[in-house]
């Protein structure tokens, strides 16, 4: 299967905008600031992935899942300079928190909805 350059493009950048301050909160909450840089979660995103796309390509179903899973959580402990428990805390926050804000987002977006 080949790499979609365009498609690679468009969810670094989508990603980028999306996920690197949900997990930058997250990393200062769990290994704090001095550790948790914004820059830091900015290539965590960027190298993320381009190199899950990359292994996405070469493999796919469960295993390319798991491989995909092993790449964040390393390229989050490299970055973030922590652990790997710490890696995968700082990756389940940031999903929580991903998650409530888009509820969020949401209710409010249905909530303008009703009103118009």
């Amino acid at each position: 299967m080949a790499i979609n350059l365009d498609i690679l493009v468009i969810r670094i950048i989508v990603g980028t905008i999306l996920i690197s301050p949900v997990l930058w909160l997250s990393g200062r909450a769990i290994v704090g600031k001095e550790k948790a840089k914004f820059t830091d979660a900015i290539w965590i995103v960027i190298i993320g992935t381009v190199v899950g796309a990359i292994f996405g390509a070469i493999f796919t179903g469960a295993i390319a899942a798991i491989i995909q899973l092993i790449l964040w959580l390393a390229i989050v402990k490299y970055f973030f300079d922590t652990g790997w428990l710490k890696a995968f805390v700082i990756s389940l926050v940031a999903v929580v928190i991903f998650a409530v804000v888009a509820l969020i987002l949401a209710v409010i977006g249905f909530g303008i909805w009703a009103f118009t």
